[in-house]
């Protein structure tokens, strides 16, 4: 087990060396190594991702590993592969940095990798691909997704009572382009992407991927939501969460199922379009009704305030006369207002923007334009709510994370179904990340710090992740019954590791 005092000790080295006085030579470069040799170790075994151990480790704790193969059976025979191995090879290929089926091929030579995770061989690249293409039916990824979710409870069950208060679901969809052309089930998109479109349900409060559904590019946004919506939402309620709340901009404002929604005690905060007839009811509002929207700071400073320097680009804006919009003031009011699709009315929440169009340095007009917000929160202030819907942009980072970080959203095989299910179990990468950070303890001495780095854990950026957690120099030494991962460097998050180690290993 990985000592404390050993971690002490590391972090005192490294703090000398950098907070240590300047050498007595400074004539040349600080990197000065030279006659650099390398040479291929004979006894030693090592490997670069050494937090692999514990990844597999909390997959196994959390059930997922025993989920995946009693829900999911698409092999008639397990030679020698199970369902799991398949699921997890995929995902682990993300967590070790891999960004395509082949790189999965670096891993599966590395024969201290395989001692790592106690194997003698994984599946190769094409194996991994003819995995994929067995999900003939939709049927099969929806019993992958209750396998997720079965460990996915198993994690949510070990967080305290304050995390159990609300549950906010966020809806969004996403174009994933192309270049292939024999793909089935690829079409072109409105605005001319060619490819898929893919729906993401996700969890606000931890960033966990609930549903993710892969369509054609030509099919909008909203469609299929609501019965995953439906899905999501009693997944919820089976594992204990008091409020759900459901978010998504216009294109998911369903209003054909708001009433089923509302009845069920489900709260709803949706965008809505800016029709001619909600313009004109809010334009005859009494302009007592309108109260300033008053924002909060994005950030408060801890120290004292700097100059700001001068806005570059403003300058050159104004310099070449370029069409600039500024926003001079915001206002927010409600009424009550009953959609064609609902058998009773519901709050629609307006906010009223007053925005300069200037030229350069002439201002041309005033351009006032509105945004709508129904919803059936009737405890909320009316700044609340705005301010509740304009936080689900969170989720755009999300996605930012699953494309360019897990790389979940891509379409490496052939058809439709088969694509959909390399995203669900690629994005089951991200997942783990998350409940890596949930699975850590926050009770004892130090909950107030635990509870802040868990928080830190939780919201980081995939890659910072994999460089903190999961990139760490580890010796690999298989002795008797023990699998030991010795490890060979210090980073600062090495005290968070050690205590999901302890806590795994308890």
């Amino acid at each position: 087990m990985i000592m404390p005092e050993r971690i002490e000790t590391r972090k005192r080295s490294i703090e000398q060396r950098l907070n240590g006085g300047l050498p007595d030579d400074m004539s040349q470069p600080m990197f000065s190594a030279s006659n650099i040799h390398y040479e291929l170790a004979e006894r030693t075994h090592a490997i670069s991702y050494g937090g692999i151990g514990l990844i597999h480790q909390l997959a196994k704790e959390s059930g997922l590993v025993e989920a995946i193969d009693r829900k999911l059976h698409l092999l008639k025979i397990h030679i020698p592969y199970h369902e799991s191995d398949h699921v997890l090879n995929i995902a682990y290929n993300a967590l070790c940095g891999g960004r395509c089926f082949q790189d999965i091929e670096l891993r599966r030579n590395d024969e201290t990798f395989l001692d790592a995770l106690g194997t003698d061989r994984i599946p190769d690249p094409t194996t991994e691909g003819d995995f994929c293409r067995r999900f003939v039916s939709s049927y099969y990824i929806e019993r992958l997704h209750e396998a997720i979710d079965e460990a996915r409870v198993k994690v949510w069950d070990r967080q305290p009572k304050p995390f159990f208060q609300q549950a906010t679901i966020d809806m969004d969809g996403h174009l994933i382009a192309t270049n292939g052309e024999c793909k089935e089930g690829m079409d072109i998109a409105y605005e001319g992407t060619w490819g898929y479109h893919v729906l993401l349900l996700s969890l606000a409060e931890t960033g966990e991927v609930l549903r993710l559904v892969n369509r054609s590019g030509n099919r909008p946004s909203h469609e299929g939501a609501a019965p995953q919506c439906d899905r999501v939402i009693r997944l919820c309620r089976e594992a204990g969460f008091e409020r759900i709340v459901l978010r998504g901009d216009t294109d998911f404002s369903q209003t054909a199922h708001l009433d089923r929604w509302n009845r069920e005690d489900v709260v709803f905060q949706f965008g809505y379009d800016e029709t001619p007839n909600l313009v004109k009811i809010a334009s005859l509002l009494p302009e007592n009704e309108w109260e300033k929207l008053k924002r909060p700071p994005r950030y408060e400073v801890s120290t004292k305030p700097r100059e700001r320097p001068d806005n570059v680009k403003d300058r050159i804006v104004c310099e070449r006369e370029f069409d600039v919009l500024r926003l001079k003031s915001e206002e927010v009011a409600e009424f009550d207002y009953q959609p064609t699709k609902c058998r009773q009315s519901y709050r629609m929440i307006v906010v009223r923007k007053n925005i300069s169009v200037e030229k350069g340095d002439r201002r041309l007009f005033d351009d006032v334009r509105h945004f709508f917000y129904i919803t059936n929160d009737r405890d909320s202030t009316k700044a609340e709510v705005v301010f509740s819907c304009n936080d689900r942009c969170n989720q755009e980072n999300l996605i930012e994370q699953l494309s360019n970080g897990v790389r979940a959203f891509q379409a490496p095989v052939d058809t439709l179904l088969s694509n959909w299910a390399y995203m669900v179990m690629t994005s089951l990468a991200w997942n783990l990340k998350a409940w890596w950070a949930l699975w850590l303890p926050e009770s004892g001495r130090w909950a107030t710090k635990h509870r802040a780095e868990k928080q830190q854990v939780l919201r980081m950026e995939f890659r910072t992740f994999l460089n903190s957690f999961m990139n760490i120099p580890c010796q690999i030494i298989r002795t008797g019954r023990r699998l030991v991962y010795r490890l060979l460097n210090w980073n600062p998050w090495l005290g968070v590791f050690r205590r999901l180690a302890v806590e795994l290993h308890c």
